[in-house]
């Protein structure tokens, strides 16, 4: 079959499910199967049978509510490529407002070799392009998920990104106490409520529930990692989290309870409330 049949079909199955994105998710997925920036440039060209087969399948799955990215094993991160599977959390864009906020801070206080601690790290895309924007820190990245683990690796060998990898619950002590003066602790950890739990829509239900539940209110991993990590931070250190939308009035609480300075909450691309940064007090 040529390219732009077989592309008109595909595009009328994913626009029928009810996908507002369908276009942009037809063409991702001929991008990845034909290896082709611009699979349409030669629309008469015919798609061998076994990618064909690949790309209805794929395309079948997509209007199941499958998420794209996990079909597709891999997603972009501030710039860089990273592997995907229903073990981690999905990047997204809002994140990417945590990375500027880490930037930023290492470039107001000079810090070109900062010790960097990124927990609940799951696909390791905030541990992983931290260390290439500052190449001279000293990162680790902390999760307890085996199969995150795996992707993490996977994540430092694909960008050739040096970090240190750790196994360890994040809410334990012991895993806390394997850290010292630290210069940042960053965290993008579960936050959604349970009743935002049980109002998923369909897509999120994919991504793995211990990466997205956060107890009753979804502030429980703030209210234990605060108490726990801030012992773990240098004096005048940096402690940053992303959180949910309207989320940030109980974040700010739970860092000025913890004894944190500086607090400075930052909208994401879509000017909603996402981040929070806190100085340690000195």
């Amino acid at each position: 079959m040529q390219r732009k049949a077989l592309y008109d079909i595909c595009g009328e199955i994913l626009k029928n499910s009810g996908n507002e994105d369908w276009e942009f998710d037809t063409l991702c997925i001929f991008q990845d199967i034909l290896h082709d920036k611009h699979p349409l440039f030669r629309p008469a060209e015919e798609v061998s049978g076994e990618d064909e087969k690949t790309i209805r399948q794929l395309t079948e799955r997509r209007s199941s509510g499958y998420p794209l990215q996990y079909l597709l094993g891999e997603w972009e991160f501030y710039g860089y490529p990273f592997r995907l599977s229903e073990d981690v959390l999905i990047p997204r864009p809002d994140t990417e407002t945590l990375i500027e906020n880490v930037l930023e801070i290492c470039r107001r206080q000079g810090m070109r070799s900062p010790k960097i601690a990124d927990l609940c790290s799951g696909s390791g895309c905030i541990a992983i392009t931290l260390k290439k924007e500052l190449p001279l820190a000293e990162v680790s990245a902390v999760e307890l998920s085996g199969g995150a683990l795996d992707i993490i690796k996977e994540n430092a060998s694909l960008n050739d990104a040096d970090i240190r990898i750790i196994k360890g619950d994040v809410l334990k002590k012991e895993t806390a106490d394997m850290f010292r003066d630290m210069d940042i602790i960053v965290s993008n950890p579960p936050y959604v409520t349970a009743k935002e739990m049980a109002e998923l829509q369909k897509e999120v239900r994919y991504e793995p529930e211990m990466a997205l539940y956060g107890g009753e209110d979804g502030l429980d991993f703030y209210r234990t990692m605060t108490a726990l990590w801030k012992n773990s931070l240098a004096d005048g250190g940096w402690l940053l989290y992303e959180y949910g939308d309207g989320q940030q009035n109980d974040v700010e609480k739970i860092l000025n309870d913890n004894d944190f300075d500086n607090i400075t909450l930052s909208r994401d691309l879509a000017g909603i409330f996402r981040t929070a940064s806190a100085q340690k007090r000195r």
